[in-house]
């Protein structure tokens, strides 16, 4: 999959990010964090002005309506003409992408977070918009993880809007992809007359998303204090994450045993676990690092590899959902 970025015909993309690059190094980054105007604004998703226009056919020099049938509509931010993104029915009512930004924005007023990333996917068809969460967690002093408030939307009838937690930075098609594999949260709100109270609610139900970073700390520092032998880390490893295949061949034996014996040294002597050796975190730990920096990259090697491994993390989402299915089954163990 493509990063399906929107482009213009200057070379520029509809994509804005806070202090760093992304994979496809496209769009505008900002020095410093931003607010919803200059998200809209640089990404150019302001003012377009979505609003359905009835379809119609022309037949043997006839105009023929289509019955319930409307075309999605919006002002292009480049040419400024009518620019056709979809095809809906008549219940649906536009999301602009200023009152995509309005559901975030009373988050950063009252949690001091802050809009990470925004852009135009599918020439308009898509947008999404990003915050980063304020609540960083530091696990025994040494783990991090960043959490982002994500809002999606289509404009051309495709899905609904969505708000979603995820440990996932939605910079492309492929990371927005992961990021709904991943999520946490998910508030959807349909495009539909009751979708402006909808919106209005999402503040209470948004509310419980936080309650997973204490319940991902809770168990973290629980993984912490529960100790693992080197022969259950195997057990848990070998059954969970990495099964016997169904139908074995020497080539699918042999990857298997390498990579369980990577990921046992990794547990057993990487200096990176020295100060939670043993523990059911150090478990999970030892998993992350392998897929985040030696599981291989076909025909790569040395910083080529690095590279490669680190675009396969964001465009991925199977790699991804490894963590995620690691974190559970040591979590479980603890």
């Amino acid at each position: 999959m493509a990063h399906e970025l929107e482009r213009f015909s200057d070379g520029t993309a509809s994509f804005v990010s806070a202090q760093q690059d992304a994979w496809h190094r496209l769009g505008t980054v900002l020095p410093d964090t931003f607010d919803a105007t200059t998200a809209l604004r640089t990404a150019r998703l302001d003012r377009w002005n979505v609003h359905t226009s009835p379809l119609h056919i022309t037949e043997s020099g006839a105009t023929l309506s289509v019955p319930d049938a409307y075309a999605t509509v919006r002002t292009h931010p480049e040419t400024g003409l009518p620019d056709v993104l979809g095809v809906v029915k008549g219940r649906y009512l536009p999301i602009q992408n200023e009152e995509l930004t309005e559901v975030l924005d009373f988050i950063t007023d009252e949690s001091g977070a802050h809009f990470e990333t925004a852009g135009s996917l599918r020439a308009g068809r898509e947008v999404f918009v990003t915050m980063r969460l304020p609540e960083t967690m530091t696990i025994a002093g040494t783990d991090k993880l960043d959490l982002y408030l994500a809002a999606l939307n289509s404009h051309d009838g495709s899905a609904a809007m969505r708000l979603l937690v995820s440990p996932v930075r939605v910079v492309c098609a492929n990371t927005q992809a992961a990021a709904l594999a991943d999520a946490r949260s998910v508030y959807a709100i349909r495009h539909t007359s009751g979708a402006r109270g909808r919106i209005a609610a999402a503040r209470e139900a948004l509310g419980m998303s936080f309650t997973y970073l204490e319940e991902f700390q809770t168990e973290a520092e629980r993984m912490l204090d529960q100790q693992l032998t080197d022969g259950r880390f195997m057990d848990i490893v070998g059954r969970e994450l990495w099964p016997e295949p169904q139908e074995p061949t020497e080539r699918k034996i042999n990857n298997r045993a390498r990579i369980l014996a990577d990921v046992n040294e990794l547990f057993v002597e990487a200096d990176t676990q020295e100060s939670i050796r043993g523990t059911a975190w150090a478990g999970y730990q030892s998993v992350v690092e392998y897929l985040d920096h030696y599981a291989p990259v076909k025909g790569k090697h040395g910083d080529a590899a690095d590279a490669a491994r680190a675009e396969r993390i964001l465009v991925q989402p199977a790699i991804t959902a490894l963590k995620t299915k690691a974190f559970d089954a040591f979590r479980l163990a603890a």
